[in-house]
């Protein structure tokens, strides 16, 4: 199947995926739930988010060439070097027989590029691992595959995951083919495969950023992401919906956090309630580029509501805890969000200026103003993933003049143009930075354009206005 296309989150401070387009298992693995299917939108559990039945995912190793040495029995070398592997079975068990990690291996040759055909150059260019251009070249005619679906009890978790990523790794080494995880529909050379899925762990913990990937999308005027390779923990995948392209960074942060929080073991004291605190986790690689980036007011803690998530065609087969924000004040969603991330991270200093338009500056607003017709037919065309756009406009103060602040569009439709703020207002009553707010085109002053790689376009009025504010001191 070909599952929609999905940029990731493109300047998160851990390492995510990209794309969503993955190779088609004959039987994709599930994990396994245990309860009845959750309502959506319903709070989740107290307790554990840990499921309590047996946990499965599947690895796969792909062979563009030969491979070095017959890979069954290189599994079997494998499986047998150390003790606590899994069990080689003839066929999966059923759930309620996984009493200890086994694991089931399909050495497939005949049916691997029609039913598990290795990413395309595009895919592979966006999560491929370690991956040359030549070897990517390869894939696209690899025709045999090692399909190993492992399975243990939950309480086993970190133990059977790190024994199973291990006996992977040796396979794929001994036998020269490229390493496939299903659940985050990534390809690794073995190296990066050790870097990433092996020596990330530290205590017997994994850094979850390592072994899961973020999928961010446009989805209606505003962006979803979720998380891909929780499943293999035993741990629901997490969603958040209806955020901007410019929150990105911060909203990545948000998910892995959360998504390190569960697999160290946190419980929910209330249904849909978690107070997450940034400073808690216990692993460093994971923890300390989080604390690093925080700003000089920033709380570093989130309190968190938590629902069961809705489903989406190329989400994967998992339970889904989306995060909320109606934890925080604010008049909508928005509002409530940025509040969220600005108490949690921190929020830049807006300093404001004022000053009277001179004949520059007015003629750079007239040149930037002059661009926004074409602005809006690239808008209206659709804006690359990752690439939003900002117009300054004005907000009318309680004393009769203007604020000028920026807001991201979401909608562009003639004259009329509704986003977000996203500057606190200083004089404007009634309105916070993260609400959605309409303006006039005919009104804006400036804009800047933002591009999925981070050039920026527009804002020539900022140079005019620092200059000014120099000359004034």
């Amino acid at each position: 199947m070909n599952l929609p296309f999905r940029l990731a989150l493109a300047a998160l401070i851990l390492s995510m995926g990209t794309s969503a387009l993955a190779a088609t298992p004959a039987t994709p693995p599930a994990a396994t739930q245990t309860a009845a299917k959750p309502v959506p939108g319903t709070p989740v559990p107290a307790g554990s988010p840990q499921q309590t039945g047996p946990i499965r995912f599947q690895f796969a190793i792909y062979y563009a060439k030969t491979p070095a040495t017959d890979p069954m029995a290189a599994l079997r070398g494998a499986l047998g070097k150390s003790g606590g592997s899994p069990k080689l079975l003839a066929s999966m068990p059923t759930p309620s027989s996984v009493s200890a990690p086994v694991v089931f291996a399909n050495w497939n040759t005949t049916t691997v590029l029609k039913e598990y055909r290795a990413p395309d150059m595009e895919s592979l260019q966006r999560f491929g691992r370690g991956i040359s251009r030549e070897q990517a070249e390869a894939l696209q005619k690899a025709d045999k595959a090692l399909i190993l679906d492992f399975a243990h009890p939950s309480q086993q978790s970190s133990t059977a995951m790190q024994k199973a990523l291990q006996v992977t790794l040796q396979v794929a080494r001994d036998t020269g083919g490229l390493l496939w995880d299903e659940e985050t529909r990534e390809v690794f050379s073995p190296d990066e495969w050790q870097k990433r899925r092996i020596d990330s762990w530290a205590n017997g913990l994994p850094d979850v950023s390592q072994h899961m990937t973020i999928h961010a999308y446009r989805s209606g005027e505003m962006v979803r992401a979720i998380t891909l390779g929780m499943g293999k923990f035993g741990l629901p995948d997490v969603v958040v919906s209806d955020f901007s392209w410019s929150s990105n960074r911060p909203m990545g942060s948000l998910l892995n956090a959360f998504s390190q929080a569960m697999a160290e073991g946190i419980t929910l004291a209330k249904p849909g309630q978690f107070d997450m605190d940034l400073r808690a986790l216990k692993h460093a690689a994971a923890r300390d580029p989080l604390l690093s980036g925080l700003k000089t007011n920033a709380a570093a803690v989130a309190r968190l509501s938590l629902v069961n998530g809705t489903w989406e065609s190329g989400d994967p087969q998992n339970r889904l805890y989306e995060i909320r924000f109606d934890r925080y004040k604010g008049p909508d969603r928005y509002a409530q969000q940025n509040a969220l991330l600005s108490s949690v991270f921190g929020a830049d200093e807006d300093p404001v200026t004022r000053l009277k338009h001179n004949d520059e500056l007015l003629a750079a607003s007239k040149a930037a103003t002059a661009q926004l017709p074409k602005l809006r037919d690239a808008f209206a065309k659709g804006l690359q993933p990752g690439e939003y756009i900002l117009v300054k406009a004005p907000f009318t103060t309680a004393a009769g003049g203007n604020e000028w602040m920026w807001v991201e569009v979401a909608r562009w439709n003639g004259d009329a143009i509704e986003g977000l703020l996203k500057n606190e207002p200083v004089d404007v009553q009634g309105l916070h930075a993260g609400q959605m707010v309409k303006v006039s085109q005919a009104k804006v002053f400036d804009y800047i354009r933002i591009y999925p790689d981070g050039r920026r376009e527009g804002n020539e009025t900022s140079k005019i206005i620092a200059r000014m504010q120099g000359a004034k001191k």
